[in-house]
């Protein structure tokens, strides 16, 4: 046996040398690379655009969450019987309003009750024995906090003051929807209206509410009214506005505020947390975007392992000549990998740029303050470049496992 010739060495393919002929293949076809990347960088582009607006739209709606909600409280007895009040257990006072104002952190406060009437709602003392001008609408009884409480505005008039309920004055304060039903749209003639035998003066119309809505379709007397005249024994439940971030402590101090011998017996509902609400909203976008962009990987991921096993086929002639001249199949399989790695690397970073460019766009639109990830730009590019290795695992074994000579008579 021959000892090996002392002049030929192993073939050696540097990280130098794969970075250059990766970089020449990729730029050989510009424009193929481009749309071979697009998949992905859509891809990329939609999850990076889905958590940072899922981020974003969550902040934005905590924020509004603060200014409605999270300033909210109300308090009910404990037993209740079908939704409606058990009058014979209910510890709050008509004076409930006064109390819980008396609080730090109260902006203001009301009672409300549903209350009985016999009888239909009308406009006109005579009733119409066919009964066409007679609706059946409910009566809500009210402190005059309440108005503030759930933020009520008004179209025409006024609403009511101490003075109505203290003096058990016959005046009302209509809904939109009640007003409509009834033809009242102005209270400078003073109107009246009846519901059952009893008459009330229409004093105020409103025009909307933030915070319950069964007002807008309801006729509202006075809770004072209410209990010397149509026997209310207790309000229903207490309606509180707090300044933000007050929610808690007002809820610690309310049913003993209002009932300090038995406060068991009063119910405080506080708003949600606000840190819980964004999570459940950014979960509900991501849940529906994230698999949108997840279908736009697959799809770039395709495109990629595609069009490398195209390179491999045509590039077959190059491959049997580094194959004769010593290139192992490690050689020619790194080569592959590494450019198909490279190209979803530039995807990712592509759609990284281009989702944080959605995020700001679309923030900047709707003027809220756009929110990212400090990680998401730089864990996004990686992922493409993992794809990108993915997808070009079969092609650089298909282009690793091909012979030498069988490559160069197919290339030739």
């Amino acid at each position: 046996m021959t000892a090996p010739d002392a002049g030929v060495r192993r073939s050696v393919f540097s990280a130098r040398d794969l970075i250059s002929e990766a970089t020449v293949a990729l730029t050989a076809r510009p424009a193929r690379t481009l749309l071979t990347a697009l998949g992905t960088i859509l891809g990329v582009a939609a999850l990076v655009a889905t958590l940072g607006l899922a981020k974003t739209a969550g902040n934005q709606i905590v924020s509004r969450f603060d200014e409605l909600e999270a300033t909210r409280v109300i308090v009910t007895p404990v037993d209740r019987q079908q939704g409606r009040q058990n009058r014979q257990v209910s510890k709050i006072p008509f004076d409930a309003g006064d109390r819980i104002r008396r609080l730090n952190g109260v902006v203001a406060a009301g009672t409300k009750s549903d209350v009985s009437v016999d009888g239909l709602a009308r406009s006109v003392p005579v009733i119409d024995p066919l009964g066409q001008n007679e609706f059946q609408i409910s009566v809500l009884a009210a402190s005059p906090g309440l108005f503030d409480a759930v933020r009520a505005t008004l179209t025409t008039g006024r609403d009511f003051d101490t003075g109505h309920g203290e003096r058990v004055d016959n005046v009302a304060v209509l809904g939109p929807g009640a007003a409509g039903r009834l033809n009242v749209t102005r209270v400078d003639n003073t109107p009246a209206i009846f519901v059952g035998e009893e008459a009330f003066v229409v004093i105020g119309i409103l025009d909307d509410v933030a915070r319950e809505p069964d007002l807008l379709n309801a006729i509202i007397v006075t809770d004072g009214y209410a209990r010397d005249r149509l026997g209310l024994l207790a309000p229903a439940e207490v309606h509180v506005e707090v300044e933000v971030g007050a929610a808690e402590l007002i809820g610690s101090q309310a049913a003993l505020a209002l009932a300090p011998d038995t406060p068991e017996e009063l119910r405080v509902a506080l708003p949600p947390s606000p840190r819980q609400v964004r999570s459940s909203v950014e979960s509900d976008v991501n849940s529906l975007f994230l698999i949108l962009g997840g279908v736009s990987l697959l799809v770039g991921a395709i495109g990629i392992a595609n069009v490398t096993l195209v390179s491999v086929l045509e590039r077959t002639g190059e491959i049997g000549l580094r194959r004769a001249l010593g290139a192992t199949r490690r050689h020619v399989a790194s080569q592959f990998l590494f450019e198909s790695a490279a190209l979803g690397a530039l995807a990712g970073l592509l759609g990284t740029s281009l989702g944080i460019l959605t995020v700001v766009a679309v923030s900047a639109t709707k003027q809220w303050t756009p929110v990212l990830d400090s990680w998401l730009p730089f864990v996004a590019p990686f992922l493409g470049a993992v794809i990108g290795l993915l997808a070009g695992t079969y092609p650089a074994w298909k282009a690793s496992a091909t012979e030498p000579i069988a490559a160069l008579r197919a290339g030739a």
